[in-house]
């Protein structure tokens, strides 16, 4: 993974893309593989039942339901990554909006993995509860 890494950001530094986002430029834009969002699904379908749903539009490379782990449910959405950009586009012009095991579903292109935490932007740092003192001294700011 660190060298596709290393290869992607040597050729795609000229084009203008940063280290963070070649990989998914390579997997979207060079055709090797398309990753679709699929929401709105029903808690009963299987990563083989929406493989084989989506394998009517071409070569499905990955098909994942995205679960719960508390409750080990699907959450109601997943991901089908095509082989190729044109069986992908075909699959969202197909799929979006359709019935799948009773439920509508939504179909569009996966969006890149947003990382949290570092560099500003993100989550807040959780700092614990205030100290007695400073809780006082908060309070009488107030009124």
């Amino acid at each position: 993974m660190a060298a596709l890494a290393r290869i992607g950001g040597r050729y795609l530094k000229p084009v203008g893309v940063t280290k963070a986002s070649s990989s998914c430029f390579l997997t979207q834009r060079r055709g090797v593989a398309t990753k679709l969002f699929v929401g709105g699904l029903s808690f009963y379908t299987t990563e083989q039942g929406l493989s084989e749903a989506f394998s009517q539009c071409g070569q499905v490379v990955e098909a994942q339901i995205v679960m719960d782990r508390v409750s080990d449910r699907s959450k109601g959405f997943g991901f089908v990554t095509f082989a190729s950009d044109d069986d992908a586009r075909k699959a969202l012009m197909e799929f979006n909006g359709q019935q799948l095991n009773g439920r509508v579903i939504f179909v569009d292109y996966a969006k890149a993995k947003q990382t949290f935490g570092g560099g500003g932007g993100g989550l807040p740092i959780a700092r614990g509860p205030p100290r007695p003192g400073e809780a006082a001294a908060t309070t009488s700011n107030i009124e």
